[in-house]
C-alpha cells in the first residue's frame, strides 16, 4: 500500500492528521450536542422563559455550537453551519412545508455537496479575477492542465476558450455539479469533464495542476503531487498552502477576498 493509499484510507502518515480530522462528523456532532445541553441548562437555570421562544433558544445553541466547534479545531467552513443549523431548522419547522420539500431539499444538497463530510473539501468556486490570474500561470506553449474538483467548470471553460492549443481536464465527484459542468463544456473540443474521485486519478502527464480544496486535503495532495507529477510540472493551489513545503511563488490576486495562489515546482519546491 502506497503513502497515498494510506492517507486516503485514514491511516497515520507524516501529514500529521489526527483521528478527529479523519472523521469530521464526530466533532461536529459533539459540538451540536454539547451546545444543546449547555443552552438548555442555561435557559433552565437563568431564563426559563426562553423555552417558550424556540428561535431564541436555537440561536443561543447555534452560537455555543460555533464556539465549541472552533475550540475543537473545526475547519472554518463548518462554523457557519454550526451557527445556522438549529435556528434554520426551527424557522423551517414553523413554515409548515409539505413533506416532499424536505426530501427534495435534502437530495438537492446531497447532489451538490456529495459527501463533503468524507472528502473534507467543500464546494469552492473560483471567481473571475482568480481565473484571470490562473490563466497567466499557463505555460507559453501547448500543455495539459487538470482541475482537481472542478465544480461548475467555469475555470476550465475560460482557460479552454483562451488557449485552444492546450488540453484541459476537470474531475468532479458531486453528481449535480459534474452534470452542469459537463453540459456547459459541450462544444469545447479541448476540454473534458469527468465524474469521479480525483484522488484515484494519476497526475502524471499534466503540466499544470490546479486545486482549490481545503486545508484538510493539502497534506495528502502534497504526497500525491510528489509521487505522481513530473519534475517539470507545476501545482497551483488556490488559498491553501501545502504544510511543510516552501512555495516557489505566492501570488496575490487583486480580488475582494484577497485570494492567494501558492505555486509549487515539482522539481524544486515539492
Amino acid at each position: 500500500m502506497t503513502r497515498i493509499d494510506r492517507a486516503l484510507n485514514g491511516a497515520a502518515v507524516s501529514d500529521g492528521t489526527s483521528p478527529g480530522d479523519r472523521h469530521p462528523l464526530v466533532p461536529a456532532l459533539l459540538a451540536q450536542v454539547l451546545a444543546a445541553l449547555i443552552a438548555g441548562g442555561l435557559a433552565l437555570l437563568l431564563v426559563p422563559v426562553m423555552f417558550s421562544q424556540p428561535l431564541l433558544l436555537a440561536t443561543l445553541q447555534g452560537v455555543l455550537a460555533l464556539l465549541i466547534a472552533w475550540r475543537l479545531g473545526a475547519p472554518i467552513w463548518w462554523l457557519p453551519i454550526h451557527l445556522c443549523f438549529l435556528p434554520l431548522a426551527v424557522m423551517a419547522r414553523g413554515m409548515a412545508l409539505p413533506g416532499w420539500v424536505w426530501g427534495g431539499g435534502f437530495m438537492l444538497l446531497l447532489l451538490v455537496f456529495w459527501r463533503t463530510d468524507k472528502s473534507r473539501v467543500p464546494l469552492y468556486l473560483t471567481n473571475r479575477r482568480s481565473r484571470d490570474a490562473l490563466q497567466l500561470q499557463l505555460p507559453a506553449g501547448p500543455c495539459r492542465v487538470i482541475d482537481l474538483g472542478c465544480g461548475d467548470g467555469a475555470v476550465l471553460r475560460q482557460l479552454a476558450a483562451a488557449r485552444p492549443d492546450c488540453r484541459f481536464v476537470g474531475i468532479e465527484h458531486a453528481p449535480l455539479t459534474w452534470a452542469w459542468a459537463w453540459l456547459r463544456a459541450r462544444g469545447q473540443c479541448n476540454l473534458s469533464i469527468r465524474c469521479g474521485d480525483f484522488w484515484t486519478h494519476s497526475l502524471a502527464g499534466y503540466d499544470l495542476v490546479y486545486a482549490f480544496l481545503s486545508p484538510a486535503a493539502m497534506p495528502t495532495l502534497g504526497i500525491k503531487a510528489r509521487t505522481e507529477m513530473s519534475p517539470c510540472a507545476r501545482l497551483v493551489s488556490n488559498s491553501f498552502p501545502i504544510p511543510g513545503q516552501v512555495a516557489l511563488d505566492v501570488i496575490d490576486v487583486a480580488d475582494a477576498r484577497k485570494t492567494r495562489f501558492y505555486t509549487y515546482d515539482c522539481g524544486r519546491s515539492l
